[in-house]
């Protein structure tokens, strides 16, 4: 009876045991995956951005065939008050590690300066504004896509090239709005001939074209993102007007070329992508993304797909859970990106070159081509500003 009494207790101290190694693994295996919140607009107007970044984003996850990332995606819906309750729950219910996917700047600043005072990490894929890039920015907060005057800045520098000396330009009337009219101006010489910061989702712009053609202007530069510029280009083709446009990528690029249609062939505009930057991480892209969705990617295809790699070129490097290393593997940008060379100044924010792209139609498919370097290893007007070194 002794006997069976200790064999018992034998096999139960076994099983006992056993159960803690297989409970210490999964808690292991559980601390090892690192989870990313993904905020973005996949509703209403913008809802193309935020797709095609989700789905450059879920491409290079894919590709990288790493288990052990989970990623959770929300719908913003373009609301702020919407962006930051979806932001406390990853936060304070989901634990997740790192934050990112927003489009919208005014969004942006709703979000990031509180989540990253958290201990989260944010990772933009594409809002850039000022106020994040010199006296806000932090040690946790990084965008891969640009600052938001970076683009502007390109075409200012682009209508000096080509002697330009009369522009009339417009945005809505937002951070990145105002940060685009912002960084056109820093580096235009000419003389502007009008100053209009319409409605954020504005959607009839003939008082705007109005004053457009009576300004006298001998060019027009606008940023309106996603549908505000598909209605603006549209009603601007109508209007009659002969005075040539030109803009950053954003409202002539990929996704929104189909809608606007013949009426954007010729139209000049900045990014810092473009399809034919000939290396061979930009090819793999580019193939991968139209195998995947059967189309060809976006500016804002690609920058999600740089977020996604970023953030998995710090992962080979540390784990989240060890901060100040995860940080440096960040900063270290050690991934190849479909844009070419690509590192963070002092803000976290790029040090890129900046191309100028034409509209063309290659077969029935409208799509941009780069004609020049628009900006060179160029960096933001707000590094300085920025206590980080």
């Amino acid at each position: 009876m002794i006997s069976s009494v200790k064999k018992l207790s034998a096999k139960t101290i076994a099983m006992t045991s056993l159960a803690l190694i297989f409970t210490s693994a999964t808690t292991m295996a559980q601390a090892d995956t690192t989870k990313i919140g993904m905020i973005t607009t996949l509703s209403g107007g913008g809802s193309s951005l935020g797709k095609d970044v989700r789905d450059g984003f879920k491409l290079a996850l894919k590709m990288s065939d790493n288990k052990d990332i989970e990623l959770l995606i929300e719908d913003d819906g373009r609301k702020p008050a919407k962006a930051v309750q979806i932001a406390d729950k990853f936060i304070q219910k989901d634990k997740v590690d790192i934050l990112t996917g927003i489009i919208f700047s005014n969004l942006a600043m709703a979000v990031i300066p509180s989540a990253v005072k958290k201990g989260v990490f944010y990772v933009s894929p594409n809002a850039g504004p000022s106020a994040l890039a010199g006296k806000g920015c932090h040690e946790n907060s990084f965008n891969v896509a640009w600052q938001n005057d970076n683009l502007h800045e390109a075409m200012g520098n682009y209508a000096n090239g080509v002697d330009l000396k009369k522009t009339f330009i417009l945005a809505p009337n937002y951070p990145a709005g105002k940060d685009a009219l912002t960084g056109y101006k820093r580096f235009y010489k000419g003389e502007v001939a009008g100053e209009i910061y319409t409605k954020l989702g504005q959607k009839d712009y003939a008082v705007e074209i109005s004053k457009i053609k009576a300004s006298g202007a001998d060019s027009v530069f606008f940023f309106l993102p996603g549908g505000m510029g598909i209605a603006f280009m549209k009603q601007y083709s109508q209007s009659g007007s002969k005075i040539p446009v030109m803009g950053p990528a954003f409202s002539f690029d990929q996704g929104i070329l189909g809608a606007v249609g013949d009426a954007a062939l010729g139209v000049k505009n900045s990014s810092q992508w473009n399809k034919d930057i000939d290396n061979e991480a930009n090819k793999t892209f580019v193939a991968a993304y139209q195998k995947e969705y059967n189309k060809l990617p976006s500016l804002y295809s690609s920058q999600g797909y740089d977020a996604a790699n970023l953030i998995l070129s710090a992962l080979k490097k540390s784990p989240v859970s060890d901060k100040d290393a995860f940080r440096k593997a960040l900063k270290a940008a050690d991934f190849a990106s479909p844009r070419g060379d690509f590192k963070f100044g002092n803000n976290n924010f790029p040090i890129q070159d900046i191309y100028v792209r034409e509209v063309v139609k290659e077969g029935d498919v409208l799509t941009n081509k780069i004609i020049s370097k628009g900006l060179e290893n160029h960096q933001d007007a707000y590094a300085k500003d920025c206590v980080m070194k």
